[in-house]
Order: C-alpha cells, then structure tokens, then sequence
C-alpha cells in the first residue's frame, strides 16, 4: 500500500481549487440506530464535497462482511466489538496519515458507537479496550446522529448485514444516543418521510465543519 497516495481512502468527487497544506484531520461522525440512511448519506456526501474530505467506512461492515463469526453469546458480542473498536482505530490512523492531502474524515460510527452495542455494563467496554469515554468523545470534532425511522416511516431491512427488527433499531437508536449525549457538539436530525430532505440537512451540518476553501460545491442528493 502506498504511503503517499490518498487514492488508498475514498474521497470527495467534487473538483477543489484550494491549496491544501499540512494540517490538523477532524473526525467528523455520522452515526445513528440501524436503518437511518447513513451509508447512503455518505456516498451522498462523496459526491457532494472534494478530495480533501474522506469518507471511512463502517468498521462494523468490514468486520461482519470479512467473515468475523456473528455469534449470540456474550463473549462473542463482546469480542466482535473490540474488533470493530480496533478496525475504528485504525481506519482513522489512515486518515490523520494523510494530513496533507485531507482535512475532515467523515466516519460511518465511531468508537463511542460501540458502548451502545456492548452487552454488559458500558464501563467494561472502556475497561476492556484501555480507554475512557470522554478521551474518545474527545476524538471527533462533531456527530451528527441520524434518527431511525420507524417501521411506518420506512424502516429498511435490505441490508443483508442488518439484524434488527425495528422495534431493535429503535432500542439501539437510543443507546447511541445516550452513549454520544456528553459531546460538546452533537446535533440529531430527527427522521422523516422525505429521506432526501433528512439527507440534504445532514450534509449542510457537515459542510459547516469543512474549511471555507472547501464548502463552495452544490450538496448532490440525488439517488
């Protein structure tokens, strides 16, 4: 793999005239309960933004669909999160490698997100990876929390790798909210029947985070 080529992390599609030189990357999440339009927000966000923004991927996807065994018992759930935390970690060491090609990631989840998944008391997930909360809430500049819509609302179940019912979704929803509650810059988009209106709001509130050489593009919500 190559050290220098940013081609390694998908981009922004968009042309940018900007000069980019070496600074800070922001972590910027979108997060929210299964269902809620993330994946297809972000490769909305692809479209819309330039190379300087990076989109990372679910690491959840990449561990369940790389073969990872999605087993019911605690121990299981609790060591598919630690492999999901550590897959987070470093999908974002990619991004801060590339500090002079890139200025925000944006992230499918974040580390925070796993709190919500884990099946004992939510201090033990902290204590089993060596962290704290606040140092990983402390990891990313923004969260933008897409609610799950419910079953009347749309409720998508074609994500072969998506378990829920949506009275789950919900539940889960929930418990990412709270576990993301102590961020200092959080902002929920409530669900709605109009999916391209919903989208159109969390790309704006993410193109606020971008530097301003960055921002002139149209957002693309197009299916």
């Amino acid at each position: 793999m190559s050290s220098h080529a940013v081609s390694v992390l998908p981009v922004g599609s968009s042309p940018c005239r900007c000069q980019l030189t070496q600074r800070e990357v922001k972590l910027v999440v979108v997060t929210g309960g299964p269902g809620a339009g993330k994946t297809a927000v972000l490769e909305m966000a692809r479209r819309s933004f330039c190379k300087h923004i990076a989109i990372l991927p679910e690491a959840a996807g990449i561990v369940f669909g790389g073969g990872f065994p999605r087993l019911g018992s605690e121990a299981a759930r609790c060591a598919s999160q630690r492999a999901i935390y550590y897959v987070q970690r470093e999908l974002e060491a990619l991004a801060f490698g590339h500090a002079n090609e890139i200025v925000v990631a944006l992230c499918d989840r974040g580390t925070v997100d796993g709190a919500a998944y884990w099946p004992q008391a939510q201090a033990t997930y902290w204590d089993s990876l060596g962290t704290q909360a606040e140092a990983e809430l402390r990891r990313y500049s923004a969260v933008v929390h897409l609610r799950t819509p419910a079953l009347a609302q749309g409720f998508d179940h074609s994500n072969p790798l998506r378990v829920e019912s949506a009275e789950q979704a919900a539940a889960l929803d929930a418990k990412i909210a709270a576990a993301w509650g102590g961020h200092a810059r959080r902002v929920e988009v409530p669900s709605t029947t109009d999916f391209l209106e919903k989208a159109r709001l969390v790309l704006e509130i993410v193109r606020d985070e971008l530097p301003a050489c960055c921002r002139g593009h149209d957002i693309d919500v197009t299916r």
